[in-house]
């Protein structure tokens, strides 16, 4: 844990002696009574804590210092293809991680249906996978999850951005298959942007369509065929250092005029 992430109800109480944040601080870190620790309030701020003291049962009797924003949100929103459920816990920890905005998950004509059922969206194990990639990413939000149930139902609901973003592209879809261009050929712009990666058997013919009248540009990771979670991690990854270059760009002097 690269963070001791706290709910805002759990701060009144100490925390037990078999939480695994207890566990951390003791067993991993070595922090005894008086010792300082990272931590944050979920959706809040980040700061020190520091153990007060121990409980008869073991527990940690815990301060928060806490006034220090979280780090800024990567403005894109990821739709991806429904994967396996293993993959999809993976999926929302590394996205958590990355700072996305919003996560869509999309059940789609290639995919299979039976993924939508899974427990894991159920039982607390998505917000649990959210809150793991945040704590290793030193941050306090989550991204927003949603779950739709075709590509048709995600693009109804879609706000309606437009096709450009200021500067360059605004909706991109992962297309090996038959894409329109490659990642890197022109500058994506500064967002937000909505990016959308098929399931690991592609888009189909519809799908294409759909996306086509969405504004959509479909553009090449490359000609290996990926899985899900890693076209998403890699596509994000490319906006992200995309976006960053450009804004490094913007805050350079501007060449004054030659004299005549």
């Amino acid at each position: 844990m690269n963070l001791i992430l706290f709910e805002e109800a759990e701060t009144e109480n100490p925390l037990k002696k078999r939480d695994a944040r207890t566990v951390h601080l003791l067993k991993t870190l070595h922090k005894k009574e008086g010792d300082e620790f990272d931590a944050g309030i979920l959706g809040g701020k980040l700061g020190k804590g520091r153990i007060e003291a121990f409980t008869g049962e073991g527990g940690v009797v815990f301060s928060l210092c806490l006034t220090v924003s979280p780090p800024p949100r990567l403005p894109v929103t990821v739709a991806a293809g429904f994967p396996r459920p293993i993959q999809t816990r993976r999926l929302l920890r590394d996205l958590s991680n990355m700072g996305v905005r919003a996560i869509h998950l999309v059940s789609c004509e290639l995919g299979d249906r039976n993924y939508l059922k899974t427990t894991l969206l159920s039982g607390g194990g998505a917000r649990a996978a959210l809150i793991e990639g945040a704590v290793q990413a030193r941050d306090t939000a989550l991204p927003e999850l949603d779950v739709f149930s075709s590509v048709k139902d995600w693009l109804d609901k879609l706000p309606p951005e437009g096709g450009i973003s200021v500067g360059g592209l605004a909706r991109i879809a992962c297309d090996n298959v038959e894409p329109d261009g490659t990642f890197g050929e022109e500058p994506p712009g500064t967002g937000p942007f909505t990016l959308a990666v098929g399931p690991e058997r592609g888009w189909s013919d519809r799908e294409r369509r759909r996306l086509a009248d969405a504004g959509f540009r479909r553009l090449s990771l490359g000609c290996r065929a990926l899985r899900t979670e890693t076209a998403c991690v890699a596509a994000v990854s490319a906006l992200a250092t995309a976006q960053a270059r450009s804004a490094c760009l913007r805050s350079l002097p501007q060449t004054p005029p030659a004299f005549s």
